[in-house]
């Protein structure tokens, strides 16, 4: 349930993976529209990025717990104790609702938070800030999670460096922006042009980290014991 066959080293390998080699930005381009929008001043970037990473990893790790202990297959065998006959019961259906749900709440409570301590950012961020709630990333996250069947430890690390790389890669897109936009581009690449060439090279460059594989599970392998004559 916490670590499962999974070993420090493995979290290691998972964190690598999900954040540089399998970015959740440039390997599955979930949360592209917020990436595009936000991505102008690293200011900017830097906060959507923040609120991006803390959203995914705690809104993963409650969604975990919801998975495992109302949602998934059999989770809700612990009413047993209650003396409840769970067999037949089966709530799969509302696991996207309450995963929505769950990150809407998040979002609500991030952005009153923001708008009392930072008022520049988040009239910056604008609109952009309550649509975190619909950043289909952060739902993906959750949802790769549990498809992969996580235990606890390695879900933590998954979502938190999932986060962590979507933020990495906006504040990257960010700063090469303000770049160039002293740069002579060609008429016909200003805009979006340039910044989908930039970000595919982003993906390329992130892809040479592919031969990292430390997050795999390889189990021993057992001889049979024969008895008897050769």
């Amino acid at each position: 349930m916490w670590m499962g066959e999974y070993s420090a080293l493995n979290l290691i390998g998972l964190f690598f993976q999900s954040c540089l080699i399998q970015n959740i930005l440039l390997f599955y381009f979930l949360g592209m529209c917020s990436y595009l929008a936000c991505s102008l001043r690293l200011k900017t970037a830097n906060g959507l990025g923040l609120a991006v990473f803390v959203v995914m990893g705690a809104s993963g790790v409650l969604n975990w717990l919801v998975h495992r202990f109302i949602t998934g297959k059999g989770a809700l065998n612990w009413l047993k104790i209650l003396g409840l006959e769970t067999k037949h019961l089966d709530l799969g259906f509302l696991e996207f609702i309450i995963f929505i749900s769950i990150i809407a709440a998040f979002v609500q409570v991030l952005e009153m938070i923001i708008d009392h301590f930072s008022p520049v950012l988040y009239h910056a961020l604008g609109m952009y800030l309550p649509l975190i709630t619909v950043n289909c990333a952060i739902l993906g996250a959750s949802l790769f999670a549990t498809v992969r069947e996580y235990p606890f430890f390695p879900n933590l690390v998954y979502v938190t460096s999932a986060g962590l790389g979507w933020w990495l890669v906006i504040a990257l897109m960010a700063a090469i922006r303000e770049k160039i936009s002293y740069s002579k581009i060609p008429k016909g690449l200003e805009g979006m042009g340039i910044t989908f060439i930039i970000t595919g090279l982003m993906a390329m460059a992130f892809m040479s980290f592919s031969g990292i594989a430390l997050d795999k599970i390889e189990k021993e392998e057992r001889t049979p014991l024969i008895i008897g004559p050769p």
